[in-house]
């Protein structure tokens, strides 16, 4: 191999795709890689690209934001998209795979690129090189990786186990049965939205959400919680005193339709600056997708509400990326290393490997001294990454996968569909042929 070499640490999902978008440019690149000599507790085969959890890369159409995120990496020569696309496997109106072919092509592909040299082996120490690298070491990060993180950012800005509240769209909320108001604010005003509900409705509830059906821990996943961070479902198996004391207390509230505080009342906090997104705060949760989609639609409001992301708790490295990350995903106490895949705050297959694209495209830019360059903001890769970046923030930061919220605002409200077909047309324009030179949007 001649010529500048990046490293890219981890040959998973969002490191293949940043090695092969390298490689691509030009840029010649060394991916390590530990298996098969070191495994995660999750991982099994010594292919890359390796899919753990579920073989599936979810909707297929554009009219859903990671079916139109997927079109876009498609538009960008993206090597897992190739893949996925070649072993697919019937899935309805989903993206699925044979997870073992899927990898091996991956491995395949990697390993007969003449500018890709594959190395397996944990690197114990940043790059000695000087030049540009990308680290995806993936949400279960060894120990190594982890020990180089906590040394550039400062342990705190580095999770390890992810409780996260389902996120609602705005859109899809009933706002004749939810006010704005903060505790003990004015009524009709407040950074706060308010769902109430009387006795009878609580108590239903509070039947349905004990006897939902639960998430089961992976092997490596224990069932240890913090008591500030308590899954919903646990509390509500404490006494229905734990919730109307605790994230459902409806203390300090007025429902402007009765005029009096309600028996207990569901908070919901905003999660961008745009409004957008709502975060159901206290909500944390191991239920299953299919019981959060009943029970959380019980509660008045919510009815129709549309999921931007599910309630969670499950082990997950990731950077608190707004404050440790640049705007092109470098980490700002090491410039010359860029972040890529779970491990910056993204979730999901394709929202990895969508930003190992973008990181190794900035990376191969770093090395061939061009400048760096932005998704469109009205992209869904735009969006995406618009969720790492401090002007997205609208709370703690959480990873998040894409959905049509983190996109920007439309101009007016629309019906779910018209919504929809309005943002795909407003990503697909964005992406128009730009000069080599330009700095904020892609060029390809």
């Amino acid at each position: 191999m001649s010529g500048p070499v990046l490293n890219v640490i981890g040959g998973g999902l969002a490191g293949c795709e940043a090695a092969w978008r390298a490689a691509s440019r030009g840029v010649g690149c060394v991916l390590w890689e530990m298996k098969p000599r070191k495994f995660s507790p999750a991982h099994r085969s010594p292919d890359l690209a390796e899919l753990v959890c579920s073989n599936s890369f979810r909707a297929s159409s554009p009219e859903n934001a990671v079916g139109l995120l997927k079109e876009e990496m498609r538009r960008l020569g993206s090597l897992v998209m190739a893949a996925a696309d070649l072993t697919a496997v019937p899935a309805g109106k989903a993206l699925a795979v044979d997870r073992d072919r899927f990898s091996r092509l991956v491995t395949e592909k990697i390993g007969a690129h003449p500018l890709i040299e594959v190395r397996r082996e944990e690197l114990q120490g940043w790059p000695a090189t000087g030049l540009p690298a990308v680290m995806a070491p993936g949400p279960l990060a060894s120990e190594a990786a982890v020990e180089l993180l906590c040394e550039a950012t400062g342990r705190g800005n580095l999770s390890f186990y992810d409780a996260l509240a389902p996120i609602v769209t705005a859109e899809s909320l009933d706002m004749s049965k939810i006010f704005a108001q903060d505790r003990y604010g004015p009524e009709g005003g407040g950074d706060y939205l308010n769902a109430p509900l009387e006795k009878r409705e609580f108590l239903e509830f509070l039947d349905a959400l004990k006897a939902a059906d639960r998430t089961t821990p992976r092997p490596f996943e224990s069932e240890k919680y913090f008591e500030g961070c308590l899954p919903i479902e646990v509390m509500a198996e404490r006494g229905p005193k734990t919730l109307t004391f605790g994230p459902m207390k409806p203390v300090g509230l007025t429902d402007p339709r009765t005029g009096r505080k309600p028996f207990a009342a569901v908070q919901l906090r905003r999660e961008n600056l745009e409004g957008t997104l709502w975060n159901i705060v206290g909500f944390q949760t191991r239920l299953s997708r299919p019981a959060q989609d009943c029970v959380f639609r019980m509660i008045p409001g919510l009815e129709r509400c549309e999921f931007a992301r599910y309630g969670a708790i499950h082990r997950n490295t990731f950077l608190d990326a707004p404050e440790v990350l640049d705007p092109w995903q470098r980490l700002i106490p090491r410039p010359g290393v860029f972040m890529a895949g779970q491990i910056s705050g993204v979730e999901g297959y394709v929202e990895s490997a969508a930003h190992g694209l973008w990181a190794g495209e900035n990376a191969a830019r770093s090395v061939l001294g061009i400048p760096l360059t932005m998704p469109p903001r009205a992209s869904a890769l735009g969006s995406l990454v618009s969720h790492l970046r401090p002007e997205g923030r609208g709370g703690a930061f959480a990873p998040s996968n894409v959905n049509f919220g983190l996109f920007p605002a439309l101009p007016e409200r629309f019906h779910k569909q018209e919504a929809a077909a309005r943002r795909v047309e407003a990503a697909r324009a964005s992406w128009t042929p730009i000069t080599e030179d330009a700095n904020h949007v892609f060029s390809w």
